[in-house]
């Protein structure tokens, strides 16, 4: 299926590994121009360099920047050489906050897990979204969690900030921009095997008693599809919502988790 992105500019944030990389790493598949934003600089380059190799008719770029912090989408939204605000794809990710007991959490790492993961989201979606409407182009995708949908009792920093991102998404998901070709949808990560997932698992060893390895082969044993997502799979279907072909979708919480969650709705 062509996915009609080619030349389109996208802003892909922690891009450097893990989930964002994946998403970068499968727009650029699709002749995708790629702005990679990370922190490690190091991590970046190599990104990157292997991108560009794998990718070689999409332009890559790459900016060393925090992009929780003013300064740092400043520069991922003009970086030389590309696009400037001209974005017609965003893909909002930041490192989700550390797991632990709420009892322990003082007011600043509240105030931290909200600036990366509800602000810092909110901002790069009032920079881009009315240049996308004016196009008559745009897709926004928000990576938040699974645990948006069934909490997870160590990650309540993360709980809370990504819950307030997706009250926000549902409302301007369907404002006036809906009907300019400008689509806003959470991507919803359930167990995938990255470092978020490793940490994570130190955590519940921390607590527990348990070794990481035993509540590893013990959290498979809960997914119907019996093991941990990939980047890949998860880039993949993130380049759909960014596609063409999901121009009628929006304001929606896609969870990718292999079955876990039991829900119906």
């Amino acid at each position: 299926m062509d996915l009609g992105l080619q030349g389109k500019w996208a802003l892909v944030c922690g891009a450097s590994k893990g989930l964002g990389l994946g998403c970068a790493q499968a727009l650029a598949a699709e002749g995708v121009n790629v702005v990679m934003v990370a922190r490690g600089a190091a991590d970046l380059q190599a990104a990157v360099d292997a991108l560009r190799q794998a990718a070689p008719r999409s332009s890559v770029l790459g900016v060393a920047a925090d992009i929780t912090t003013a300064e740092g989408r400043a520069a991922a939204l003009s970086v030389q050489g590309g696009p400037g605000v001209a974005f017609d794809i965003v893909v909002t990710n930041a490192g989700g906050p550390p797991p632990g007991d709420f009892r322990d959490w003082e007011r600043e790492a509240w105030i931290k897990a909200l600036d990366a993961n509800m602000l810092t989201p909110i901002e790069l979606i009032k920079a881009t979204v009315d240049g996308m409407a004016q196009r008559g182009f745009g897709r926004i995708v928000n990576i938040t969690s699974g645990a948006v949908k069934a909490p997870i009792d160590i990650l309540g920093l993360s709980n809370g900030a990504r819950s307030g991102l997706t009250g926000f998404v549902a409302g301007v998901a369907r404002s006036a921009v809906t009907g300019q070709g400008v689509t806003i949808n959470n991507l919803l990560p359930g167990a995938f095997d990255t470092d978020r997932l490793r940490v994570t698992m130190a955590g519940a060893s921390a607590k527990t008693g348990k070794s990481v390895d035993e509540l590893a082969d013990a959290r498979r044993k809960t997914i119907p599809a019996k093991r941990f997502g990939t980047a890949q799979e998860f880039g993949a279907i993130c380049a759909f919502l960014c596609s063409v072909q999901a121009g009628y979708i929006t304001g929606q919480n896609v969870l990718a988790d292999g079955g876990a969650y039991p829900g119906t709705f």
